[in-house]
């Protein structure tokens, strides 16, 4: 499932002993060279249960500088992430100020090691002296309640993207996720949200939006839009979640980017097919609950029923070919202009593909795009060059300043 909850230690250490198999000495140089940008490391979220000093080794998290630079990881984006739980009790403007609060905290205590990044044109100069940029996107557009000036204010904190809903439908656009959808797309603030997007520079997220959201996120938007970690649903069938082929052509075709994630839930059938099921188990549990509250009895309890999903459903272990199955097919589909990575690492409770555990590990992802024969030129796009091409184009479509 993809739960942004604190991963436990003995999980971790496995995960880095996973790592440490050493690519190829030619994957490792390119992976150093290029700019490497994942555009979802859910990081903050974690800080928040736990705070970690991430300028140091941090064995229980997946992101930290050290690994990161081993990685040849260069701009990691920051998920600012509020769940619809937070949304329904009014603290998810908090929690991402909060959160952005984090972000800002770990790179003042490494001004060598970190450095925020708010535009692409910034790269070069700040990453200079090894220092990895942090960028923030935000996960769900809930924090911005019913207040457009919101927008205005999360991107002078610093934030450019923003995922429009999550696991729920929200003000804004219904959720892959849920089975009874809200507004059959996005909503008419939804539609006004996309617009001040595009006036501020803000990058349009669809992950996580319904097929109907995503399609008029698209057509609405006067510049890209991306996908900040979205698979494929070629493989996964009936995984709203990810996207159809159609649905990433129109990205495409737009000029935007689909960023493929390496979490098991995504690219994984069998995991994707079980996390499909969650919602619709969860949607049938609220339901039998608000039915027990209404007759005047206790309901059953949350905790009892995850624990028994999670023991009925353990996560299948998955390679890493299926990750690189998932970029050969994008690739195949909407070219290598229009393919990038976000990993989701740090939000997906450790649930990630042998040889894909940390940071560190692109360099075996570069390793397996070049034994299937993808060009350096094309695997230095997919690995960041794409998305710094398609950011730039977002802020040059701005309200000048």
């Amino acid at each position: 499932m993809q739960r942004h909850a604190l991963l436990c230690c003995t999980l971790m250490l496995a995960a880095a002993a996973a790592s440490a198999q050493e690519p190829p000495a030619a994957a490792r140089r390119l992976a150093q060279d290029a700019i490497v940008v994942d555009t979802h490391i859910d990081a903050p979220g974690i800080l928040m249960d736990k705070w970690a000093d991430l300028g140091v080794e941090a064995p229980d998290r997946e992101f930290d500088y050290p690994r990161a630079r081993a990685g040849g990881l260069d701009v990691a984006f920051m998920s600012i992430y509020t769940s619809a739980r937070q949304d329904e009790d009014g603290t998810a403007w908090q929690a991402a100020h909060m959160q952005i609060d984090a972000v800002e905290a770990l790179a003042a205590r490494h001004p060598d090691k970190f450095a925020i990044l708010r535009s692409p044109g910034d790269v070069d100069a700040l990453r200079a002296g090894g220092r990895v940029l942090l960028a923030l996107g935000m996960e769900n557009g809930a924090p911005i309640g019913d207040d457009l000036g919101e927008l205005q204010r999360f991107f002078d904190r610093g934030v450019r993207y923003v995922t429009l809903a999550h696991s729920a439908n929200n003000r804004i656009s219904d959720s892959s996720y849920t089975l009874q959808k809200r507004w059959n797309g996005l909503s008419p603030f939804g539609r006004e949200v996309v617009a001040e997007m595009n006036r501020l520079g803000i990058m349009v997220d669809v992950s996580h939006l319904s097929d109907d959201a995503v399609r008029q996120a698209v057509e609405l938007s006067t510049v890209p839009v991306i996908a900040s970690h979205s698979a494929l649903r070629h493989f996964t069938p009936g995984f709203e979640r990810n996207l159809s082929d159609e649905l990433a052509k129109a990205i495409a075709a737009k000029g935007g980017v689909i960023q493929i994630p390496f979490g098991t839930a995504f690219v994984n059938p069998e995991a994707a097919q079980n996390t499909q099921d969650y919602f619709r188990a969860v949607y049938d549990f609220d339901r039998r609950n608000a039915e027990l509250e209404a007759a005047g009895q206790p309901p059953q309890d949350r905790q009892a029923f995850e624990a028994r999903w999670d023991a009925d459903h353990p996560m299948p272990s998955t390679e890493i070919e299926a990750v690189l199955d998932q970029v050969d097919h994008a690739v195949a589909l909407v070219g290598a202009d229009h393919v990038g990575i976000g990993s989701d690492f740090d939000g997906v409770g450790g649930n990630l593909p042998d040889a894909l555990r940390t940071v560190a590990d692109y360099p075996n992802l570069v390793a397996g795009m070049q034994a299937r024969g993808h060009a350096d030129a094309d695997i230095r796009k997919i690995l960041g060059g794409n998305l710094l091409r398609v950011w730039a184009e977002i802020e040059a479509g701005a309200e000048p300043r």
